[in-house]
């Protein structure tokens, strides 16, 4: 049985106070655009008129994928272990990243091909090694499942105790856009031609063939299609732990910073068993893969900003950091109307 967790939509009362502040800072109404949208989400997740964002933190999950043994990317599936050495070295995207903009990193072996030591620099949430083949059977068991939605609470539990109130989450995994695009298929209803894309072939050479196993999979899965079967059939370790860790987080109230493709259907399955979750998101960009574009639509969220992305890891969310933290800014920092001699210049 799946984990309960009780996420409250944010009180409105608040909302009118919020939109009374932002209207009266030096400024004419709506001059700063997304700013303001954003300083009031996050006040009224927060339930202050002096939102703050404390000790940022940037989860990526990692784990291995059973279809990989179809062929549905050029990448070979050690490359998620290699990546993750990356990562320690400090040589990756997300590296950089996190350094510039403040976020502690973890990384979070959920459930990679490969033997990590004791002593290496990495959270140990291992189910298994790698999932299973989801063209033959289902990609994990509902234990496991349940396990991976656990796990994930523990991750971002341990952040939220250690003074964070805003975080975000990445994955590396070769092949997870393959899962991704099934759970966008089953679970918003959208034709899987038009949720498969490239991933990391840059050429477009695997396309067709990672579109063919794909449909394959999905005409063999015979689930109860719930949201929790479609996770457990179709998904990844990582993918699974990230939905716990998202829904744990919007039970703590905190800012989650939504990154691309994967990580948007992550909370995509997340606002199924629980739509009161995407209160507390903040959409980080809209990315280059296929079919993000519609499913942002069909989540109704507009994502910050369009850089052309698709490097997963949670690049895009970081990216959209600063923006957020400016929006909080301008309702701290900027000066009223009320409290300095400035004719108000608009109605």
């Amino acid at each position: 049985m799946l984990l309960h967790f009780n996420i409250e939509k944010p009180k409105d009362e608040i909302r009118s106070f919020l939109q009374d502040k932002i209207d009266n800072l030096t400024k004419p109404k709506g001059s700063l655009g997304v700013l303001e949208n954003l300083a009031m989400q996050i006040g009224w997740v927060q339930q202050t008129l002096e939102p703050k964002l404390s000790h940022p933190y940037h989860i990526v999950f990692a784990g291995d994928h059973g279809i990989a043994a179809e062929g549905v990317s050029p990448s070979p599936q050690e490359v998620t272990r290699q990546m993750i050495l990356n990562f320690w070295a400090g040589g990756a995207g997300i590296n950089f990243l996190s350094r510039q903009h403040g976020f502690d990193l973890q990384i979070v072996d959920a459930g990679v091909n490969h033997d990590f030591g004791s002593d290496d620099p990495i959270i140990n949430k291992k189910i298994r090694k790698s999932t299973r083949n989801y063209l033959h059977e289902a990609a994990m068991s509902k234990d496991e499942m349940e396990l991976a939605i656990k796990y994930g609470t523990e991750c971002t539990q341990a952040c939220y105790d250690n003074g964070c109130n805003v975080i975000s989450f990445g994955e590396m995994g070769i092949t997870n856009t393959s899962s991704s695009a099934l759970w966008m298929s089953c679970m918003a209803g959208i034709d899987l031609k038009l949720c498969v894309g490239a991933g990391c072939d840059d050429s477009g050479n695997i396309l067709s063939h990672k579109y063919n196993v794909l449909k394959r999979a999905q005409e063999n899965y015979n689930g109860d299609r719930s949201t929790e079967d479609y996770m457990r059939y179709f998904g990844g370790y990582e993918m699974v732990m990230a939905v716990g860790a998202m829904l744990k987080a919007a039970e703590l109230k905190m800012i989650i910073l939504v990154d691309g493709f994967i990580m948007t259907n992550c909370m995509l399955a997340a606002s199924r068993l629980d739509k009161n979750v995407l209160h507390y998101a903040i959409f980080g960009h809209k990315g280059d893969e296929a079919g993000h574009r519609l499913l942002l639509e069909y989540l109704g969220a507009t994502p910050i900003l369009n850089l052309g992305l698709r490097l997963g890891e949670g690049t895009g969310a970081l990216c959209a950091y600063p923006i957020i933290d400016s929006a909080v800014r301008m309702i701290n920092e900027m000066n009223s109307f009320k409290k300095i001699q400035v004719t108000k210049y608009f109605d």
